[in-house]
């Protein structure tokens, strides 16, 4: 069973170890699953576009897990609460073997019109 810790936790290593993040903004990346979960389960959304709410992934993009998906906005400060999301979000699973998974991270940055792309660290 893969846990919500260890996906990101995993993420998180591959993100330390692709480029030079400080610790604060690892905990950043961390606190947006973390917050994007905990509102779903509570029946609960932030924001105009209702966050988090369901990615039907029609780019076909492939993520750790089948879906359904959620997808919660990533800012380059902070965690989101309502207003602009910008252009990052991560994805998740609600209910994968009854806990809540990151699955992915994906941008509209060189996508094409309000499609997504995969963050893909390096």
């Amino acid at each position: 069973m893969v846990s919500f810790k260890s996906l990101v936790f995993a993420s998180l290593a591959a993100l330390a170890v692709a480029s030079p993040v400080d610790l604060d903004k690892r905990q950043e990346l961390a606190a947006s699953p973390r917050k994007g979960c905990s509102l779903n389960a509570a029946g609960q959304t932030l924001g105009s576009n209702a966050y988090p709410h369901t990615f039907n992934n029609r780019e076909g993009l492939t993520f750790a897990t089948a879906g359904p998906y959620q997808e919660f906005p990533i800012l380059t400060s902070g965690v989101y609460s309502g207003g602009s999301p910008g252009a990052d979000r991560i994805v998740f699973r609600p209910n994968y073997n009854g806990q809540c998974v990151y699955v992915g991270s994906i941008t509209h940055t060189g996508a094409s019109g309000n499609n997504f792309v995969s963050c893909i660290t390096s």
